[in-house]
């Protein structure tokens, strides 16, 4: 029975690892040498900085990682703010209907995103909003709001009632307890909720393409799309490259935060 546990966990492994070494492994491979050995083949020369940037320069990715930081630095932390503040009212002040108001809030996550483009597409391009980085920022920080609230609330319900009365009782405003209290016990769920949120705007596609089209204002992986279609039959180590170059912030974001990550996650934070 262990025989075949470790070999299952072994099997897993190679299964989850075995992608990624096609990548590495071809983005690494300079790319007049691409076709003449196998995919699976480690590259014979190290091509990878010449790959990335030669992406870099074809897809003018330089904007799009500036506007794609903005989207997601700003927007996660936006959205990590407004639901807080919604937990907070429907856990320690208790506002009327509040289970109701947290299910209006969550039903955001019911209905697939697809739902959404054809009347985006119409507002943003009747109010000025279309191929604009206010838009794309007010549509991330929207969209993110309903999952952080989920998570935060559920978090805010484990914090005892009794700390945010004992404040008030010594004269403590709501404010004072929103931010003295339930903001640094919830460190750790809030670092998550950021690297969640800012993990799915930074590789979000389906509104960059549909409500942006400059250069300036397209997200990273609006970018990264049209660099395929340039090179998709004769440069894949490009494409490839590329991709892995994009995907070096959220690699970042992790290893900074994954500590506080993971204790939210193990629910042992302090």
């Amino acid at each position: 029975m262990r025989v075949l546990r470790y070999s299952a966990i072994v099997v897993l492994i190679v299964l989850w690892i075995l992608p990624l070494y096609l990548v590495l492994a071809n983005a690494a491979t300079p790319s007049g040498e691409y076709a003449e050995k196998p995919i699976w083949a480690p590259p014979t020369s190290f091509g990878l900085l010449e790959n990335m940037a030669t992406a870099w320069r074809a897809a003018n990715l330089g904007p799009s990682v500036f506007s794609t930081l903005l989207y997601a630095v700003v927007g996660a932390g936006a959205a990590v703010l407004v639901a807080a503040l919604a937990a907070f009212a429907i856990i320690a002040l208790r506002v009327r209907h509040g289970f109701a108001w947290f299910m209006l809030i969550y039903s955001g996550t019911i209905f697939p995103f697809q739902m959404y483009l054809g009347p985006l597409f119409d507002g943003y391009s009747k109010t000025g909003l279309y191929d604009t980085r206010m838009g794309l920022l007010l549509l991330y920080t929207a969209v993110a709001i309903p999952f952080a609230t989920f998570i935060i609330r559920n978090h805010f319900s484990g914090i005892p009632i009794e700390l945010s009365e004992a404040a008030r009782l010594d004269g403590a405003a709501s404010r004072t307890v929103f931010w003295r209290i339930y903001m640094p016990l919830s460190t750790n769920a809030l670092a998550a909720v950021f690297v969640f949120q800012f993990t799915w705007i930074w590789n979000e596609f389906l509104f960059g393409l549909t409500l942006s089209r400059s250069s300036d204002v397209r997200p990273i992986m609006t970018a990264l799309a049209a660099l395929q279609g340039q090179y998709a039959s004769t440069s894949i180590p490009v494409v490839l490259a590329g991709a892995l170059a994009v995907s070096v912030p959220t690699l970042v974001l992790f290893i900074v935060l994954q500590r506080l990550f993971v204790q939210a996650l193990a629910g042992t934070g302090k």
